[in-house]
Order: C-alpha cells, then sequence, then structure tokens
C-alpha cells in the first residue's frame, strides 16, 4: 500500500548532472511504493496514484552513500544524513582524473542505504556534457512543454483539479510541436528503459538539456514519465520543495527559483553557451533577461512561446528590451513550428546532425 507507515524506506534519486571537478546530485528519502503511471485500474486508480506523489511520507536521518566508480577502475564515495524533509543533496568535488566523455553521457552512480529489510541500492544518473559540447539547453517545463495547472496559485489548482490528480502522463498532451521542436535541438535520443549499470555510461542527446520549473519535487516522477512518454531529452530537473501555501504556490516566487537555478548551471559550466527556452506565463522572460546581463556573451539564444492573449507586464517588457539591447537572438512566436523556422534561419541544423547522432548513439549502445 502506498499510504502504509510500515513501507520500508525507499530511496528516490534524482537526475544530477557533474563537471570535471563537482557533482551535484539530490535524492529523497520516502516511505512510500514506487510510483506507478501506468494505466491499470480506471479513473480511481489514476487520483490515488497522483495523490500518492503529494501525500508522500519523508524519512530524516537517513545515512545515503554515493559512489561513482572511476575511469581507473577505483571508485569514490561520499556519505551524507537526510534532512526533515527527506532530502538528500551531494554538492561534491571529484577527483580530477575523472575526465569529461568524448560525447555526452549518463554516468551511472549507486546510492546505498539501509531499512529494515537490510542493506538496500539503486541506481542514479547523473548528466555529464560530454568534453568538447559548446551548446547546451535550459528549458522551463510548466506551459512550455507541459501544462501542470498548479503553477498558477490557488485559482489555477481549482481550475485544473481534474489534470492535476487524475491524468496519467500518458493521458496528457504536449504542447503541440514541443516533440520536434525538443529533438531538433537535442538530437532525438532519449535515456533507455531497463538500460543496464553494467555499461556504467548511457549515452545522452548531443546536446545536454537541463528542466527548471516550478513545480514541487512530488512530481518528479510523473513529469519523467511525461517526457518519456513524449520522447523528450531527458536530462536534470531543477524543481521547488513547497506547501499548498501561498509562499509556494503564488506567483512570485517563479522567477527567482528559476534565476537562481540558471545561475548555478551556467557557473558549472563556463565553457557552454546555452539556449533558453521558455513561455511568457511563469516569469520566464525576467529570469532569461537577467541570466543575459549577468553573463555577457553566454546566452547563444532565446525561445519563448507566447500564450494567446497573454500581455507582458512592464518587468517583462524590461527584459525583453534588455535582451534585445545585448544583441541575443530571440524568437517570440505562438507555436513551436514558428520556432523550428528560427531554428532554421539561426544556423542549427535540423537533418544530418540528428541522423548522425542516431547513428552514434546505437554504435554506443552495441
Amino acid at each position: 500500500m502506498v499510504f502504509s507507515p510500515k513501507a520500508p524506506v525507499r530511496i528516490q534519486p534524482y537526475f544530477g548532472h557533474r563537471s570535471r571537478g563537482r557533482l551535484l546530485l539530490s535524492a529523497r528519502a520516502l516511505k512510500s511504493g514506487s510510483p506507478n503511471f501506468r494505466k491499470t485500474g480506471g479513473r480511481l486508480q489514476a487520483i490515488r496514484t497522483m495523490l500518492a506523489q503529494f501525500a508522500s511520507r519523508e524519512a530524516e536521518g537517513v545515512e545515503v552513500r554515493l559512489e561513482i566508480e572511476l575511469a581507473d577502475g577505483r571508485s569514490e564515495s561520499f556519505t551524507r544524513v537526510t534532512d526533515a524533509e527527506g532530502f538528500v543533496h551531494f554538492d561534491v568535488t571529484l577527483d580530477p582524473e575523472l575526465a569529461m566523455p568524448d560525447a555526452t553521457m549518463w554516468d551511472v552512480v549507486a546510492l546505498h542505504w539501509t531499512n529494515e529489510d537490510g542493506p538496500q541500492c539503486v541506481e542514479g544518473h547523473v548528466l555529464a556534457p560530454a568534453a568538447n559540447a559548446r551548446l547546451a539547453v535550459i528549458s522551463d517545463i510548466d506551459d512550455t512543454i507541459i501544462e501542470t495547472g498548479i503553477t498558477g496559485g490557488f485559482r489555477s489548482i481549482a481550475r485544473n483539479w481534474r489534470r492535476v490528480v487524475a491524468q496519467l502522463p500518458e493521458d496528457r498532451i504536449a504542447v503541440p510541436g514541443a516533440d520536434a521542436f525538443y529533438g531538433a535541438l537535442g538530437g532525438g535520443a532519449v535515456l533507455q528503459d531497463g538500460a543496464s549499470s553494467a555499461n556504467k555510461h548511457i549515452p545522452a542527446t548531443n546536446r545536454p538539456f537541463f528542466y527548471i520549473s516550478s513545480s514541487p519535487w512530488n512530481l518528479y516522477s510523473y513529469l519523467i514519465a511525461f517526457q518519456r512518454a513524449n520522447k523528450l531529452p531527458l536530462g536534470p530537473l531543477k524543481l521547488r520543495d513547497w506547501g499548498f501555501d501561498r509562499a509556494t504556490l503564488g506567483k512570485k516566487g517563479h522567477g527567482a527559483h528559476k534565476s537562481a537555478a540558471i545561475r548555478e548551471i551556467l557557473a558549472m559550466y563556463p565553457d557552454l553557451r546555452f539556449a533558453l527556452i521558455g513561455d511568457d506565463t511563469q516569469g520566464d522572460l525576467p529570469a532569461y533577461g537577467e541570466a543575459v546581463r549577468a553573463y555577457p556573451g553566454r546566452i547563444a539564444a532565446i525561445f519563448m512561446r507566447k500564450a494567446a492573449g497573454e500581455v507582458l507586464n512592464a518587468e517583462e517588457q524590461t527584459a525583453k528590451a534588455l535582451i534585445e539591447a545585448a544583441g541575443v537572438p530571440m524568437f517570440m512566436g505562438e507555436t513551436w513550428e514558428e520556432g523550428q523556422k528560427f531554428l532554421k534561419a539561426a544556423g542549427v541544423s535540423m537533418g544530418g546532425e540528428t541522423e548522425q547522432i542516431v547513428r552514434r548513439v546505437e554504435g554506443l549502445v552495441e
């Protein structure tokens, strides 16, 4: 039973990422079963599954050990303890011998802990951008690739309660055109189901993808399931820890959270330039304008989906003017199909590069 207080503690790892000398990975200790988003029991089961994501029972004081294997066969480990919300955060310095890969990869790491059933272990995945990577992507989630219905305040939740609690990932419809648009940017390869840790590395999209969202960590598994169902590139998610109060459900904190996440990513990869993708409903434009101001020359392009009927407020207009004055190419339109035309005009390959990436991934998998 998902809600059983007697359920053994499990560790839910979140996608991490690393540079040559630093690794970031978070996880959460929960007393619940693993989420099952497959359609097996009708609407009632869907509601039960979704409510369980928000009714998680966290475990404090659990010692978690992160183990990562180095290129020469040695392993390096780090130990942290979960906090009152069940979170454990690894922000660790790596052995400089752990170089970046020739192609962007998911490093497979191990997370160890002990519960009443004895020693436990689960795999975690850490995105490692290629050593020669030059362009990465930071994308919003809410209303950019999926309408979560919960990041616009209490009224938004009231209007969208059926979508929030009764629709499984495969029931949801991505923003039209998002799959092709993201596939063009990332090369189309996604993390494969059933991939074994025996490989130690799993091919990722050629361009590293990072996602920022005002949605809570409780929706992590749901959002990953949605991305996989829609064949969208996978990447680390920067979500929020929040409860049902105005401090986190209101719109005020969206931009601050996203700005902080963007700063952390850009600071960690000083040799990468970034394309930023978002929409004009969740504070994305001011956050992206701040990135342009704070990191001159680091933002290669900005893609903004403009929601029908939305009018830019004063803060957004200021951000737009700042971006234009900096000479950063910016697209603002209502469809991702228009965005693909912008990509082509900006010189982003839509065909040959994708074909080469697919062939390379197939070779690496073999």
